[in-house]
Protein backbone atom coordinates (compact mmCIF):
# COMPACT_ATOMS: atom_id res chain seq x y z
CA UNK A 1 0.00 0.00 0.00
CA UNK A 2 1.48 3.34 -0.57
CA UNK A 3 0.06 6.95 -1.02
CA UNK A 4 1.88 10.11 -2.61
CA UNK A 5 2.08 11.92 0.97
CA UNK A 6 3.04 9.21 3.08
CA UNK A 7 5.90 6.60 2.80
CA UNK A 8 5.29 2.98 2.19
CA UNK A 9 5.38 0.54 5.31
CA UNK A 10 8.44 -0.91 3.93
CA UNK A 11 10.09 2.24 3.82
CA UNK A 12 9.59 2.67 7.27
CA UNK A 13 10.45 -0.52 8.65
CA UNK A 14 13.77 -0.23 6.82
CA UNK A 15 14.24 3.45 8.08
CA UNK A 16 13.49 2.14 11.73
CA UNK A 17 15.95 -0.30 11.49
CA UNK A 18 19.18 2.01 9.80
CA UNK A 19 18.09 4.43 11.92
CA UNK A 20 19.08 2.67 15.06
CA UNK A 21 21.84 1.13 13.17
CA UNK A 22 23.69 4.15 12.19
CA UNK A 23 23.81 6.22 15.99
CA UNK A 24 23.57 2.83 18.17
CA UNK A 25 25.66 0.37 16.42
CA UNK A 26 27.90 2.60 14.04
CA UNK A 27 28.05 5.95 16.14
CA UNK A 28 27.87 4.84 20.11
CA UNK A 29 29.64 1.10 18.71
CA UNK A 30 31.95 2.22 16.33
CA UNK A 31 31.07 -1.20 14.00
CA UNK A 32 30.51 -1.10 10.62
CA UNK A 33 27.05 -1.24 8.84
CA UNK A 34 25.65 -4.46 7.79
CA UNK A 35 24.69 -2.65 4.30
CA UNK A 36 26.41 0.51 3.61
CA UNK A 37 24.43 1.28 0.39
CA UNK A 38 21.46 1.87 2.33
CA UNK A 39 22.07 4.86 4.29
CA UNK A 40 21.09 6.68 0.98
CA UNK A 41 17.88 4.80 0.58
CA UNK A 42 16.48 5.35 4.19
CA UNK A 43 17.61 9.14 4.28
CA UNK A 44 14.05 11.09 4.92
CA UNK A 45 15.33 13.97 3.77
CA UNK A 46 17.00 13.24 0.68
CA UNK A 47 14.35 10.99 0.06
CA UNK A 48 10.80 12.91 0.20
CA UNK A 49 7.92 10.62 0.57
CA UNK A 50 6.91 11.20 -3.00
CA UNK A 51 9.81 9.35 -4.22
CA UNK A 52 10.34 6.61 -1.73
CA UNK A 53 7.63 4.08 -2.95
CA UNK A 54 9.99 3.90 -6.50
CA UNK A 55 13.44 3.30 -4.49
CA UNK A 56 14.70 -0.14 -4.42
CA UNK A 57 14.66 -0.78 -0.68
CA UNK A 58 14.42 -3.84 1.39
CA UNK A 59 11.24 -5.61 1.40
CA UNK A 60 9.42 -8.87 2.58
CA UNK A 61 12.31 -11.60 3.59
CA UNK A 62 15.11 -9.97 3.10
CA UNK A 63 13.43 -6.48 4.90
CA UNK A 64 12.97 -9.45 7.90
CA UNK A 65 16.25 -10.22 8.21
CA UNK A 66 17.58 -6.77 8.17
CA UNK A 67 15.31 -5.84 10.92
CA UNK A 68 16.35 -8.88 13.06
CA UNK A 69 20.64 -8.48 12.34
CA UNK A 70 20.45 -4.24 13.52
CA UNK A 71 18.54 -5.32 16.84
CA UNK A 72 20.73 -8.04 17.67
CA UNK A 73 23.73 -5.87 16.76
CA UNK A 74 22.35 -2.81 18.95
CA UNK A 75 21.47 -4.76 21.63
CA UNK A 76 25.46 -5.95 21.90
CA UNK A 77 26.13 -2.49 22.01
CA UNK A 78 23.89 -1.68 24.67
CA UNK A 79 25.90 -4.67 26.76
CA UNK A 80 29.09 -2.50 26.58
CA UNK A 81 28.19 1.00 26.91
CA UNK A 82 27.65 3.47 29.75
CA UNK A 83 24.38 5.10 29.12
CA UNK A 84 24.71 7.59 31.64
CA UNK A 85 28.35 8.18 30.80
CA UNK A 86 28.97 11.85 31.44
CA UNK A 87 32.00 12.04 28.69
CA UNK A 88 29.90 11.34 25.83
CA UNK A 89 26.75 13.44 25.06
CA UNK A 90 25.03 10.95 22.94
CA UNK A 91 25.10 8.61 25.83
CA UNK A 92 24.46 11.06 28.90
CA UNK A 93 21.13 10.45 30.60
CA UNK A 94 20.83 7.42 27.95
CA UNK A 95 19.53 10.04 25.51
CA UNK A 96 20.50 8.02 22.06
CA UNK A 97 18.71 4.97 23.62
CA UNK A 98 15.83 7.58 24.42
CA UNK A 99 16.25 8.97 21.11
CA UNK A 100 15.44 5.47 19.48
CA UNK A 101 12.84 4.55 20.60
CA UNK A 102 11.16 8.13 20.53
CA UNK A 103 11.97 7.52 16.95
CA UNK A 104 10.73 4.45 16.49
CA UNK A 105 7.10 4.85 18.30
CA UNK A 106 7.13 8.04 16.26
CA UNK A 107 7.03 6.07 12.91
CA UNK A 108 4.59 3.45 14.15
CA UNK A 109 2.26 6.97 14.25
CA UNK A 110 3.46 7.41 10.89
CA UNK A 111 2.61 4.16 9.84
CA UNK A 112 -0.37 4.33 11.14
CA UNK A 113 -2.01 7.07 8.86
CA UNK A 114 -1.25 4.32 6.10
CA UNK A 115 -2.90 1.59 7.91
CA UNK A 116 -6.55 3.50 7.82
CA UNK A 117 -5.87 3.66 4.00
CA UNK A 118 -6.08 -0.34 4.40
CA UNK A 119 -9.33 -2.45 3.56
CA UNK A 120 -10.67 -5.01 6.09
CA UNK A 121 -8.01 -4.32 8.66
CA UNK A 122 -8.29 -5.69 12.10
CA UNK A 123 -6.99 -3.71 15.19
CA UNK A 124 -7.37 -6.66 17.30
CA UNK A 125 -8.37 -5.75 20.61
CA UNK A 126 -9.61 -2.37 22.17
CA UNK A 127 -10.04 -0.57 24.90
CA UNK A 128 -12.26 1.55 25.86
CA UNK A 129 -11.81 5.11 27.28
CA UNK A 130 -13.92 6.42 30.46
CA UNK A 131 -17.21 8.15 29.27
CA UNK A 132 -16.63 11.63 28.55
CA UNK A 133 -18.62 14.34 30.97
CA UNK A 134 -20.01 17.07 29.15
CA UNK A 135 -20.30 18.79 32.22
CA UNK A 136 -17.98 22.41 32.43
CA UNK A 137 -17.78 25.81 30.68
CA UNK A 138 -17.31 26.14 27.38
CA UNK A 139 -13.70 27.92 27.56
CA UNK A 140 -11.47 28.56 30.57
CA UNK A 141 -9.19 31.27 31.79
CA UNK A 142 -5.59 31.07 31.89
CA UNK A 143 -3.97 33.92 33.61
CA UNK A 144 -1.31 35.99 32.15
CA UNK A 145 1.87 36.98 33.03
CA UNK A 146 5.27 35.45 33.87
CA UNK A 147 5.76 31.61 32.72
CA UNK A 148 8.27 29.12 31.65
CA UNK A 149 7.61 27.17 28.34
CA UNK A 150 10.12 24.52 27.25
CA UNK A 151 11.78 21.10 28.18
CA UNK A 152 13.10 20.95 31.82
CA UNK A 153 16.49 20.32 32.53
CA UNK A 154 17.27 16.33 33.48
CA UNK A 155 14.25 14.74 31.18
CA UNK A 156 14.83 13.61 27.76
CA UNK A 157 13.37 15.92 24.84
CA UNK A 158 14.17 16.99 21.26
CA UNK A 159 16.67 20.38 20.56
CA UNK A 160 13.83 22.12 19.44
CA UNK A 161 11.62 21.74 22.55
CA UNK A 162 15.61 23.17 24.40
CA UNK A 163 16.01 25.91 26.02
CA UNK A 164 13.81 26.35 28.67
CA UNK A 165 13.01 29.96 28.78
CA UNK A 166 10.85 32.72 30.25
CA UNK A 167 8.53 35.44 28.40
CA UNK A 168 5.21 37.37 29.16
CA UNK A 169 1.81 36.18 27.48
CA UNK A 170 -1.50 38.40 27.93
CA UNK A 171 -4.99 36.05 29.83
CA UNK A 172 -6.51 34.38 27.72
CA UNK A 173 -9.35 31.60 27.28
CA UNK A 174 -9.00 28.13 25.69
CA UNK A 175 -11.66 25.40 25.21
CA UNK A 176 -12.37 23.36 27.89
CA UNK A 177 -12.22 20.25 25.57
CA UNK A 178 -10.86 19.65 21.72
CA UNK A 179 -14.15 20.81 19.21
CA UNK A 180 -16.24 18.19 18.07
CA UNK A 181 -17.66 16.52 15.08
CA UNK A 182 -20.90 17.83 15.92
CA UNK A 183 -19.39 21.55 16.15
CA UNK A 184 -17.43 20.92 12.79
CA UNK A 185 -20.51 19.72 10.73
CA UNK A 186 -22.28 23.14 11.72
CA UNK A 187 -19.52 24.52 10.56
CA UNK A 188 -19.81 22.35 7.15
CA UNK A 189 -23.04 22.79 6.87
CA UNK A 190 -23.06 27.06 7.02
CA UNK A 191 -19.75 27.74 4.95
CA UNK A 192 -19.91 25.08 2.67
CA UNK A 193 -16.52 23.91 3.49
CA UNK A 194 -14.74 20.77 2.39
CA UNK A 195 -15.60 18.23 5.18
CA UNK A 196 -13.08 16.12 7.12
CA UNK A 197 -10.62 13.28 5.54
CA UNK A 198 -12.51 9.83 5.48
CA UNK A 199 -16.48 11.46 6.32
CA UNK A 200 -19.19 10.42 3.57
CA UNK A 201 -22.37 12.12 4.12
CA UNK A 202 -25.97 10.77 3.37
CA UNK A 203 -29.21 12.40 3.51
CA UNK A 204 -30.19 14.91 5.92
CA UNK A 205 -26.98 15.48 6.60
CA UNK A 206 -25.64 12.33 8.25
CA UNK A 207 -22.45 11.70 8.44
CA UNK A 208 -20.61 8.63 8.52
CA UNK A 209 -17.12 7.96 8.98
CA UNK A 210 -14.97 5.44 6.50
CA UNK A 211 -11.69 4.27 7.32
CA UNK A 212 -9.22 1.40 8.53
CA UNK A 213 -12.30 -1.09 6.42
CA UNK A 214 -14.90 0.36 8.86
CA UNK A 215 -17.61 2.29 7.98
CA UNK A 216 -19.54 3.65 11.26
CA UNK A 217 -21.68 6.36 12.03
CA UNK A 218 -19.82 9.50 12.81
CA UNK A 219 -19.91 9.95 16.32
CA UNK A 220 -20.85 13.88 17.28
CA UNK A 221 -18.85 13.81 20.68
CA UNK A 222 -15.99 12.81 19.79
CA UNK A 223 -13.22 15.44 18.77
CA UNK A 224 -12.90 16.14 15.03
CA UNK A 225 -9.93 14.65 13.28
CA UNK A 226 -7.80 15.28 9.79
CA UNK A 227 -8.50 18.60 9.40
CA UNK A 228 -5.39 20.76 7.97
CA UNK A 229 -4.51 23.73 9.45
CA UNK A 230 -5.98 26.12 7.20
CA UNK A 231 -9.59 24.87 8.40
CA UNK A 232 -8.92 24.67 11.75
CA UNK A 233 -7.91 28.16 11.15
CA UNK A 234 -10.85 28.84 9.05
CA UNK A 235 -13.22 26.67 12.01
CA UNK A 236 -11.66 29.33 14.96
CA UNK A 237 -12.61 32.42 13.09
CA UNK A 238 -15.82 31.00 12.03
CA UNK A 239 -16.44 30.31 15.71
CA UNK A 240 -15.36 33.99 16.60
CA UNK A 241 -11.97 32.52 18.16
CA UNK A 242 -8.57 31.90 16.83
CA UNK A 243 -6.22 28.95 17.62
CA UNK A 244 -3.70 29.26 20.21
CA UNK A 245 -0.33 29.96 19.88
CA UNK A 246 1.86 26.85 21.08
CA UNK A 247 3.20 29.17 24.14
CA UNK A 248 -0.53 29.58 25.22
CA UNK A 249 -1.13 26.08 24.36
CA UNK A 250 1.70 24.93 26.64
CA UNK A 251 1.17 26.89 29.06
CA UNK A 252 -2.74 26.31 29.32
CA UNK A 253 -1.36 22.43 29.21
CA UNK A 254 0.42 22.52 32.32
CA UNK A 255 -0.44 19.65 34.42
CA UNK A 256 -1.26 17.43 32.48
CA UNK A 257 -1.23 13.59 33.02
CA UNK A 258 -0.21 11.74 30.43
CA UNK A 259 -1.03 8.61 32.57
CA UNK A 260 -4.51 9.83 31.97
CA UNK A 261 -4.77 10.37 28.69
CA UNK A 262 -6.09 8.40 25.61
CA UNK A 263 -2.90 7.34 24.13
CA UNK A 264 -0.37 4.24 23.44
CA UNK A 265 -3.03 3.09 20.20
CA UNK A 266 -5.01 1.31 22.63
CA UNK A 267 -8.99 2.88 22.19
CA UNK A 268 -7.95 2.97 18.12
CA UNK A 269 -10.05 6.40 18.08
CA UNK A 270 -11.00 9.22 19.81
CA UNK A 271 -12.54 9.32 23.25
CA UNK A 272 -15.62 11.59 23.97
CA UNK A 273 -14.48 15.25 24.32
CA UNK A 274 -14.08 15.57 28.35
CA UNK A 275 -13.21 11.98 28.99
CA UNK A 276 -10.36 12.04 31.23
CA UNK A 277 -12.64 14.97 33.42
CA UNK A 278 -11.06 13.94 36.49
CA UNK A 279 -7.49 14.59 35.51
CA UNK A 280 -7.69 18.74 33.61
CA UNK A 281 -4.90 20.77 33.65
CA UNK A 282 -4.12 23.74 35.96
CA UNK A 283 -6.74 25.63 34.48
CA UNK A 284 -9.65 23.24 34.13
CA UNK A 285 -8.61 22.14 30.13
CA UNK A 286 -9.24 18.55 29.37
CA UNK A 287 -7.82 15.90 27.34
CA UNK A 288 -4.81 18.13 26.15
CA UNK A 289 -2.68 15.43 25.88
CA UNK A 290 -3.75 11.95 23.55
CA UNK A 291 -6.90 11.94 21.32
CA UNK A 292 -5.64 14.55 18.31
CA UNK A 293 -3.22 16.97 17.77
CA UNK A 294 -4.09 20.16 18.09
CA UNK A 295 -3.12 23.30 15.48
CA UNK A 296 -1.78 26.31 16.64
CA UNK A 297 -1.18 29.46 15.10
CA UNK A 298 2.60 29.12 15.62
CA UNK A 299 4.81 28.63 12.53
CA UNK A 300 8.15 26.13 13.70
CA UNK A 301 10.91 28.39 14.94
CA UNK A 302 14.11 27.43 17.08
CA UNK A 303 13.33 29.01 20.91
CA UNK A 304 16.26 31.48 21.86
CA UNK A 305 19.24 30.32 22.42
CA UNK A 306 18.44 27.01 20.35
CA UNK A 307 21.71 24.34 19.88
CA UNK A 308 21.27 21.84 17.11
CA UNK A 309 21.73 17.97 19.27
CA UNK A 310 22.96 15.78 17.59
CA UNK A 311 22.28 16.12 14.29
CA UNK A 312 20.51 19.19 12.13
CA UNK A 313 18.20 17.08 9.98
CA UNK A 314 15.81 16.52 12.70
CA UNK A 315 14.69 20.25 13.55
CA UNK A 316 16.80 22.87 12.27
CA UNK A 317 16.35 21.75 8.29
CA UNK A 318 12.65 22.32 8.88
CA UNK A 319 12.17 25.84 11.03
CA UNK A 320 10.86 28.98 9.23
CA UNK A 321 6.82 29.49 8.00
CA UNK A 322 6.59 26.54 5.89
CA UNK A 323 5.64 24.15 8.64
CA UNK A 324 3.34 24.55 11.43
CA UNK A 325 3.41 23.38 14.95
CA UNK A 326 1.22 21.35 16.33
CA UNK A 327 0.47 20.14 20.27
CA UNK A 328 -0.57 17.04 22.87
CA UNK A 329 -0.09 14.26 20.55
CA UNK A 330 -3.27 11.75 19.70
CA UNK A 331 -4.66 8.28 20.39
CA UNK A 332 -1.88 6.61 18.26
CA UNK A 333 0.92 8.30 19.85
CA UNK A 334 2.77 6.58 22.36
CA UNK A 335 2.65 7.52 25.94
CA UNK A 336 6.66 7.37 26.31
CA UNK A 337 7.20 9.69 23.38
CA UNK A 338 4.64 12.49 24.37
CA UNK A 339 5.21 15.99 26.79
CA UNK A 340 3.33 19.23 27.14
CA UNK A 341 6.88 20.37 25.83
CA UNK A 342 6.71 18.41 22.52
CA UNK A 343 6.55 20.56 19.36
CA UNK A 344 5.16 18.44 16.38
CA UNK A 345 5.33 20.40 13.00
CA UNK A 346 3.72 19.34 9.43
CA UNK A 347 2.85 21.59 6.73
CA UNK A 348 -0.69 23.55 6.82
CA UNK A 349 -2.13 21.79 3.98
CA UNK A 350 -2.15 18.50 6.16
CA UNK A 351 -4.84 16.25 6.57
CA UNK A 352 -3.65 12.61 7.00
CA UNK A 353 -2.35 14.14 10.35
CA UNK A 354 -4.49 12.74 13.40
CA UNK A 355 -5.26 16.42 14.03
CA UNK A 356 -7.43 18.75 14.83
CA UNK A 357 -8.38 21.90 17.40
CA UNK A 358 -9.04 23.64 20.01
CA UNK A 359 -10.31 27.57 19.94
CA UNK A 360 -8.86 30.22 22.03
CA UNK A 361 -9.46 33.92 22.59
CA UNK A 362 -8.57 37.02 24.26
CA UNK A 363 -9.86 37.22 27.28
Amino acid sequence: MYAPILSPLAWDLGHIANFEELWLVETVGRQDPLRGDLGRLYNAIENPRTTRGKLPILRGDELRVYLKEVRERALEVLEHVDLDSTEDPLLAGGFVYEMLIAHEHQHNETMLQLIQLVEDYEPGQIEQPPPADSEGPEMVLVEGGGTEIGAREGEFAYDNERPRHALELEPFWIDRTPVTNRAYAEFVADTRAEPPMYWEAERKAEWFRAAMGRREPLDPDQPVVHISWHEADAFARWAGKRLPSEEEWEVAAAGADRERANLDQLAFGCAGAGAYADAPSECGAVQMLGDIWEWTSSDFEAYPGFQVFPYHEYSEAFFGDAHKVLRGGSWATRRNVIRTSFRNWDLPERRQLFAGLRCAKDA
